[in-house]
């Protein structure tokens, strides 16, 4: 017998085409669903149901139930980050969808990943961060360095709070589109849910896509121009 992690389980549940699209559903960082998993692969809801306990016994969604209803989301951080990393490697070895949509163009300047701001936007925003300084990259790893926590703390995000969560403060992840990092961990989620809560940008019903307002562009290209 093989000795360590055994990745063929991983890529098998991965890899099934309409749990590939559910998947990707969930990457939106809302719970789902099964009906709603069953339309975004265009599979039926029994066939669905099917294919959300495989990925529930493969630790890659979680289910919570909220009165007679039952919803699904991502298990963690760590799965959005694989995702994320497999579209990436995917995009550079030219595994491109052959018909691109309308909604194309949005979601490659700015959408969600999971939790965080991805696309041109997040991007765009951690390679400020570290031409300015206030995060520092060691390979895939990604520290906030002294100025970086005055800079954020400025925007109004308690940096404490930060790093008394269990997860990393910062972290990178590997854009499918860019096919550069951006900015994830705790900092790149409350980043982006300030964005949100101050009205600079919002997200676009049934979508991953981001939509910034004309006075939140502006904003936003001010603090990472």
């Amino acid at each position: 017998m093989k000795e360590g992690p055994d990745i063929s389980q991983i890529g098998a549940l991965i890899g099934d085409p309409a749990r590939a699209n559910m998947l990707t559903a969930l990457m939106g960082g809302q719970a789902l669903t099964a009906t709603e998993l069953a339309g975004a692969a265009g599979i039926t809801l029994q066939t669905a149901s099917s294919h959300l306990s495989k990925l529930e016994a493969g630790a890659l969604i979680a289910q919570r139930k909220q009165g007679r209803h039952r919803y699904f989301a991502l298990a963690d951080d760590e799965v959005g980050l694989l995702l994320e990393n497999i579209m990436g490697f995917a995009a550079n070895r030219g595994h491109l969808r052959t018909r691109p949509g309308p909604k194309d163009p949005a979601l490659r300047k700015a959408r969600v990943c999971y939790n965080h701001l991805a696309g041109d936007f997040g991007v765009r925003m951690l390679d400020r961060l570290v031409a300015d300084g206030d995060v520092t990259l060691d390979g895939d790893d990604a520290a906030l360095t002294q100025s970086g926590e005055a800079r954020i703390a400025a925007i109004g995000i308690d940096v404490p709070a930060l790093r008394a969560q269990r997860r990393p403060v910062c972290r990178t992840c590997l854009d499918w589109s860019e096919r550069r990092s951006h900015l994830a961990g705790s900092l790149g989620e409350a980043l982006l849910g300030r964005f949100i809560a101050d009205g600079w940008a919002k997200r676009e019903k049934d979508s991953r896509a981001i939509r910034f307002t004309a006075e939140g562009e502006r904003r936003f290209v001010a603090l990472f121009p």
